[in-house]
């Protein structure tokens, strides 16, 4: 109830309004555009909880842990805005996560993805510079560009926790992607095992050897290091398994070599599912996997089937 609480003071206004057929301003979170998306981490023994949503242009701040998170928030918030010469201000998201018995954590989010590339990697640089964090980044851009193929910078988070466990992370979007080229942009982090990476990969997306559809890669950076600390690779699982049925059952193989019992995984995805898994695909949108030393550490992350697809297009005559 306390976490519920938490969640209900944090949504902004939206959350009060009805879902109504269609969504009345579209989010980017969800490819229905529904703001919201579920996740779950599997690692340590009490699975990780998380809520993100989309703030829809609502100025809200979430609390940090001990309020250090919050001002560095407030020390690159205006980097993402056209104060800093930016086109146009960057939709803000956030996140709430839960594991038990710990406290919550919140975490905020930056989409650069409306903006032109230049200024994606201006405002990055700008906000690392401001945080102290301009070597690690730099080294970690210089890393990146080597590795052969296409990406962009999509999103700008920070962790709004206490600054020894506070991360700040660079999101990726992958683009043709091989399952070999996301492992050496993963390991562009210090703490990535590709052998265990490799391995993960390939359970998740079958006989294919391409990463699939935009396949996501975070760097994560903590104050104090000259380099990138880990990174997470997400896997678009609709694009790689033929329904959620297959996508859950790749990912529990997953889980189980990984050694953790997948029964819970299962259960809450079939009781998510508006009806059997194989009759629905993009349930479990993305699965993301990290290798930096902790078993188990991989995410589920659900979206909800919220509003019902376009009708199709009438036929033409073309006579």
């Amino acid at each position: 109830m306390r976490t519920t609480r938490a969640l209900r003071a944090l949504l902004p206004p939206w959350a009060h309004e009805r879902i109504g057929p269609s969504p009345a301003e579209p989010s980017y979170v969800a490819g229905d555009g529904f703001p919201a998306e579920m996740s779950v981490n599997w690692s340590g023994r009490h699975p990780e909880l998380r809520v993100l949503f989309d703030s829809l242009g609502h100025d809200v701040i979430p609390p940090g842990d001990s309020g250090f998170g919050t001002r560095r928030l407030e020390r690159v918030h205006e980097t993402f805005t056209p104060r800093a010469g930016r086109p146009s201000p960057a939709p803000l998201w956030h996140s709430m996560a839960w594991r038990p018995p710990s406290d919550v954590v919140h975490k905020s989010y930056f989409g650069l993805y409306p903006w032109p590339h230049a200024q994606r990697e201006q405002a990055v640089a700008e906000a690392m510079a401001r945080l102290g964090m301009s070597t690690a980044w730099d080294d970690a851009r210089r890393r990146v560009e080597a590795v052969d193929g296409e990406r962009e910078i999509e999103f700008f988070a920070v962790d709004l926790a206490d600054e020894a466990a506070a991360r700040v992370k660079v999101y990726y979007r992958n683009h043709g992607a091989d399952l070999t080229s996301v492992n050496r942009v993963a390991a562009v982090a210090s703490r990535h095992d590709p052998d265990r990476a490799a391995a993960a990969y390939r359970t998740l997306a079958g006989t294919r050897t391409d990463a699939g559809e935009a396949a996501l890669t975070c760097l994560a950076f903590r104050s104090g290091l000259d380099r990138a600390a880990e990174s997470t690779t997400y896997l678009r699982l609709p694009d790689l398994a033929g329904d959620d049925r297959e996508a859950v059952e790749r990912t529990a193989t997953l889980l189980l070599r990984e050694g953790v019992d997948p029964g819970r995984f299962r259960t809450l995805a079939a009781s998510l599912a508006p009806g059997p898994l194989s009759e629905s695909r993009g349930l479990l949108e993305l699965v993301s996997y990290r290798a930096a030393g902790r078993a188990g550490d991989v995410t589920t992350y659900f979206r909800f089937p919220v509003y019902p697809p376009p009708p199709p297009l009438s036929p033409v005559d073309l006579a």
